[in-house]
């Protein structure tokens, strides 16, 4: 059993580091290259990627709430002190996904119709794109910092006197 929790641990950190990564460096930008933007057209590319983000964020949430349970399990079936610093950086990484996928992405998605939707006020998409960027800049950031927290804890996860790898 004490294998079988370790896996499961080391496997949900590394999905989680490895969908963050390739998500952020390389499915996103992705959308935005030059190739994309003649064959979708800026506003279908930029819809197509918060399509692909409402995915992203179920992925992330199920390996917060793994992350979350395999820390409660240790602690309860191998009788493992509780590490605090794991515990609060899981939950600080996880509060930051909460804000990013109901908070900001739902808005982004509203000011990205306004900017691309018929029948939209020129002053109106001027507005929204002011402030899609200033969203848009507050998401990378929380990206930013999550990318950095999920880092973390994958590190702790696997290594020696980290004080929270298994012991055999």
């Amino acid at each position: 059993m004490i294998g079988f929790l370790r896996f499961v641990g080391v496997a949900n950190a590394a999905i989680w580091f490895g969908a963050s990564i390739f998500f952020t460096f390389f499915v996103a930008p992705a959308f935005f290259s030059e190739k994309m933007i003649h064959l979708l057209t800026k506003p279908y590319a930029g819809a197509a990627v918060q399509l692909l983000l409402e995915r992203y964020f179920i992925l992330y949430l199920i390996c917060g709430i793994l992350a979350m349970f395999h820390l409660v399990a240790e602690w309860l079936y191998m009788g493992k002190p509780l590490q605090r610093l794991t515990l609060w950086l899981l939950l600080g990484i996880f509060w930051f996904g909460l804000i990013g996928g109901f908070i900001i992405q739902p808005k982004l998605q509203g000011l990205h119709r306004v900017m691309y939707g018929p029948g939209v006020a020129q002053q109106q998409r001027q507005e929204a794109q002011h402030s899609f960027a200033l969203w848009h800049g507050a998401s990378q950031i929380l990206n930013l910092m999550v990318l950095t927290g999920i880092t973390v804890y994958l590190w702790r996860v696997t290594t020696p006197g980290s004080g929270y790898r298994h012991r055999a």
